[in-house]
């Protein structure tokens, strides 16, 4: 099926060229190429056949089919020899560049001869010197040859480096590469890594580099100390090869890389997110290299005991990491003989030997903000995690287990839960003979128990599931004879079934409606049920405080705060006259929870510290970590981060003692990284977020995990780590529910847009505009949320604006307007259309003028429209920011007289800076700009500089002198042109 309509004329067979070199490489492009390459066979000059070649080649090349690229190079050398004058001066150069292009081919081609190699490079001679060109790039080749062999290449190497470069030669970041590559494989990390620092610092770059070097430096980096440094690389130089089929060997040694670092587990998640390459790499050379960084990782999961767990690997079958690794092996262990019997040496297996025997170089190396290990990829499992703390252990007679999990269930101990989950895979088993024990009871109390106890663990989205669960326990209870644990699991789902969102009910009222139902309900099961253990009323009370208590929450109301306090005064009497230890610290946390509530701060930290002295001195010891964590969070509302964040950690550091679901642990990370960001400690704020999301995430609250990544992800941002951020996204977005769409699509469009924003602020322009505008489509069709369209949309245009497109950004613009329509968004639409207007005047000068202006025009009527609605801008007026673009854009396009106007106007709305006022710097620079269009471009030096003189004399008396020196530096230009 062809990609684009057949080309009718050499002009649309241009555009189709030039719409294709935009597109990546891949299949696609190489369809296309192949397409146009056919059309261009009908025009009867050769010039447009010739381009159209040369793209297919291309295609071809950076698509990872060497085995196509040289036979279209043969058909462009023989239409060379055929029609020499065909070829301008450019096409010229393009060509002999390419006989380069050729030899990397043919030697990734096991199945090309070594005297057919040869013969190509001495073909490549004899052309050079016949064209008089120098050849230096003809010994660049003979050199990679020598190294591909494996041979000495000490001669070769000399003969190639010590020659001046030419204008056919290597550009300096592939040469560099080649030059470190030398001395590593010398073994001298040092200077390969010296040699590749204008490359791995930026300065000098191409299409494939410094994505190339990065890879192959990582390992020197590490062996030398530089972990910082690699971590730093790994993460910019593997975004710029994902996926990508011509750089599948550079995939592959980012893959060795997690392996050697204790990274296993992203680099499964790498290997996932590169799984076409198995299939869309061509060249037998890169996926040798791709495929012997893919058993490194592999080999080093088996080895540590998980080769059971899933892997993405070749199409068609579901794979384990042992299972690949045997394919792998088999596959790369053939291509690596194959490559050894054609160029008479053992260099590519003595090399792939050398890769799968290295030993990691470290232990862990925190490479991304989401640091998981295999245990975290592994399928979830009933048993209970392990903590820091020796639990109690789990009694193994059976009789003994489950007294003893009632036992800790009975004082509310976390060990219970250890009891429990043996019991429920005992009881599961098709062999479970349930003891006859009376002090055990029937089986249906037992299922009652594990009933009870799964309802407890519902997550916060399930209460319905938690009703019915206790429910089905109540029922079971009353079957077995146990009232007072009825009445418990019946108080239970009470209080599930009043949290339980009722379906077309809304606003807070209801639910407080339903809560105080529930609390009447329990009152009368309580009043009904004879012979209460004082643990089990204890445990009523505590309910029926709680109940209240959730109202308070719910309604806000100071008249809901009286009930509460006496719930909790006869739970406090109660708990204490029969010594219920745990239910008497619930009692006072939930008399300090109630304070907070109703905004009596100091209180409710009076009531945290009497808590915490007797949970010290009496227990019990697992209720200490949720108490700091509340008195942390109760001194972050009196502002007192310092105290807030010394709770919070001691909390944290507390609940290491405990299962995570005891304490909350997700919370407790969660409020430390609000007390960090108060204390100026975004980077520690950071790590407490995506430990928090991790933990959510690891306990099924998925939504909430990706909310507070969300927010990582944007933190990341502002601090200026870009490619954390990035990498993050990517980890996060690779997940099956977020590609599946079963996540909220929001949310991952919230995902989606920060990192968007990451890749522009990264200045990856082309892959932040290609998501901005899968962002904008996607958002227009969101009628109950046209604010947030309207805000991609205006992002998406600025975009397009800075790559120069200005038609699709006007297009993006109008969208965006449209949408600010139904839901306004003043200043943000307006500083949209400003910039753009100044993107277009800037790149197009003149020619530009009527757009941007019609930009301007936009900006005019939102302002008035934010006039009317008396909106103030949360910076400057809206007005006064567009007469100062007026006087920009009119600067930009030679347009002198105006722009002058345009910014006499902005400095009057502006007005002059007073003392304590902070718009000197606005001022300033409007000043700045008046004094440079009248002293410069309109040549009218003595006005400009009583300008710049007044403007500098006030800013100096006002202490601005730093808002001054630009001022300074502009009046002695025009002094010294006079």
């Amino acid at each position: 099926m062809p990609t684009a309509p057949h080309p009718q004329s050499t002009d649309e067979l241009y555009r189709a060229l030039q719409e294709n070199d935009r597109r990546p490489y891949g299949r696609t492009r190489t369809v296309a190429a192949e397409e146009l390459a056919a059309a261009a066979e009908q025009f009867e000059e050769p010039v447009p056949l010739v381009h159209a070649l040369f793209e297919l080649q291309e295609a071809y090349t950076y698509g990872s089919e060497p085995r196509k690229s040289p036979v279209v190079f043969a058909r462009l050398l023989t239409l060379f020899d055929e029609q020499p004058d065909v070829f301008d001066e450019r096409l010229r150069h393009m060509l002999f560049w390419r006989f380069k292009w050729v030899s990397n081919a043919l030697r990734a081609l096991p199945e090309i001869p070594l005297t057919s190699l040869r013969q190509w490079l001495t073909e490549m001679r004899d052309r050079y010197e016949r064209a008089g060109f120098g050849l230096q790039p003809y010994y660049g080749q003979a050199y990679q040859l020598a190294a591909h062999l494996g041979e000495d290449t000490t001669l070769a190497y000399e003969l190639w480096a010590a020659r001046t470069r030419t204008r056919l030669s290597d550009c300096e970041a592939c040469e560099i590469c080649e030059r470190a590559l030398y001395h590593l494989v010398a073994g001298d990390d040092e200077r390969a890594l010296r040699t590749w620092e204008p490359v791995l610092a930026g300065k000098e770059s191409c299409q494939e580099e410094p994505a190339r070097s990065v890879s192959y430096a990582l390992l020197p980096l590490l062996r030398t100390g530089r972990t910082d440094r690699a971590r730093e690389l790994h993460l910019a130089g593997y975004r710029a090869c994902r996926r990508n089929p011509s750089m599948s060997g550079e995939v592959g040694r980012h893959l060795e890389f997690s392996a050697l670092t204790g990274n296993e587990a992203r680099g499964l998640e790498l290997l996932a997110e590169n799984r076409n390459l198995f299939d869309e790499v061509d060249s037998p050379l890169d996926l040798l290299d791709f495929l012997t960084g893919v058993e490194v990782l592999l080999r080093r999961v088996e080895f540590l005991g998980h080769g059971d767990l899933p892997a993405a690997g070749y199409a068609g079958r579901t794979w384990t990491v042992a299972g690949l690794r045997a394919e792998v092996r088999g596959r790369a262990d053939d291509l690596a003989a194959r490559f050894d019997a054609r160029n008479g040496t053992t260099a590519h297996t003595d090399r792939r030997r050398e890769r799968l025997d290295r030993a990691p170089l470290l232990d862990a190396l925190e490479l991304t903000l989401r640091t998981r290990g295999l245990d975290d990829v592994a399928p979830a499992t009933p048993v209970a995690a392990p903590t820091a703390r020796t639990a109690t252990a789990v009694p193994e007679p059976l009789p003994e287990l489950i007294l003893r999990a009632r036992e800790l269930d009975a004082e509310g101990h976390p060990d219970a839960q250890a009891c429990w989950a043996r019991l429920r895979t005992l009881v599961a088993a098709r062999d479970y003979v349930h003891p006859d024990d009376p002090a055990v009871g029937p089986l249906v109390r037992l299922r009652a128990d594990l009933l009870a106890d799964e309802a407890s663990r519902a997550g916060d989205d399930e209460y319905a599931v938690a009703a019915g669960l206790y429910e089905e326990a109540a029922g079971l209870y009353d079957d077995a004879g146990e009232p007072g644990h009825a009445a418990l699991a019946g108080a239970c789902a009470l209080l599930a079934a009043a949290e339980t969102p009722a379906e077309g009910a809304d606003g807070p009222e209801t639910k407080a409606a339903a809560l105080t139902a529930a609390h009447a309900a329990m009152v009368r099961l309580h009043e009904e049920t004879p012979g209460l253990a004082p643990y089990q009323e204890a445990r009523l009370l505590r309910m029926r405080a709680t109940a209240l208590g959730l109202r308070l929450q719910t309604s806000g109301s100071e008249e809901h705060v009286a009930p509460v306090l006496a719930e909790v005064d006869l739970l406090d009497a109660f708990a204490t006259r029969h010594d219920v230890a745990g239910q008497i610290s619930g009692a006072l946390l939930l008399r300090a929870s109630t304070y907070a509530i109703s905004g009596d701060l100091p209180a409710a930290v009076t009531e945290a510290d009497a808590l915490l002295d007797r949970l010290k001195a009496h227990g019990p010891a697992w209720h200490l970590p949720r108490t700091l964590g509340l008195r942390g969070r109760l001194r972050l509302g009196l502002q007192d981060a310092p105290a807030a964040h010394a709770d919070l950690s001691e909390a944290l550091r507390l609940a290491a003692d405990w299962p995570a679901e005891a304490v909350d642990t997700v919370r407790l990370h969660g409020d430390l990284a609000e007390a960090c960001m108060h204390l100026g400690r975004p980077d520690e704020a950071l790590r407490h977020l995506t430990r928090s999301a991790e933990l959510d995430l690891r306990r099924g609250n998925r939504t909430d995990a990706f909310c507070t990544y969300s927010n990582a992800a944007q933190l990341s941002l502002d601090l200026g780590r870009v490619e954390d951020c990035i990498a993050l996204l990517d980890s996060l977005l690779a997940e099956p529910d977020a590609v599946a769409g079963e996540l909220d699509d929001r949310l991952v469009a919230q995902l989606r847009l920060t990192r968007a924003r990451a890749l522009h602020t990264g200045e990856d322009l082309k892959a932040a505009t290609a998501e901005f505008v899968a962002l904008a489509s996607e958002s227009a069709a969101w009628d109950d949320d046209p604010g947030s369209h309207a805000m991609i949309a205006a992002e998406t245009a600025v975009l397009l604006g800075e790559a120069g497109d200005f038609g699709r950004a006007r297009e993006a613009a109008d969208q965006a307007l449209a949408a600010h329509a139904r839901a306004p968004r003043y200043e943000q639409l307006s500083n949209c259309v400003r910039e753009l207007a100044r993107l277009q005047a800037q790149q197009q000068g003149p020619d530009g003028l009527p757009g941007a202006l019609a930009y301007l025009a936009d900006a005019g009527r939102i302002a008035d429209e934010a006039r009317a609605a008396e909106y103030r801008a949360h910076g400057r007026s809206l007005d006064t920011a567009l007469a100062y673009e007026h006087g920009r854009v009119n600067a930009y396009a030679g347009e002198y007289e105006d722009a002058l106007a345009a910014l006499e106007k902005a400095l009057a709305l502006l007005g002059e800076p007073g003392p304590g006022e902070d718009h000197a710097g606005e001022w300033a620079e409007c000043v700045r700009l008046a004094g440079a269009v009248e002293g410069i471009y309109l040549e009218r030096p003595a006005p400009a500089l009583t300008r710049l003189d007044a403007a500098v004399s006030r800013l100096t008396a006002l202490g601005h002198t730093e808002e001054a020196e630009p001022l300074v530096s502009l009046a002695a230009r025009l002094r010294d042109e006079e």
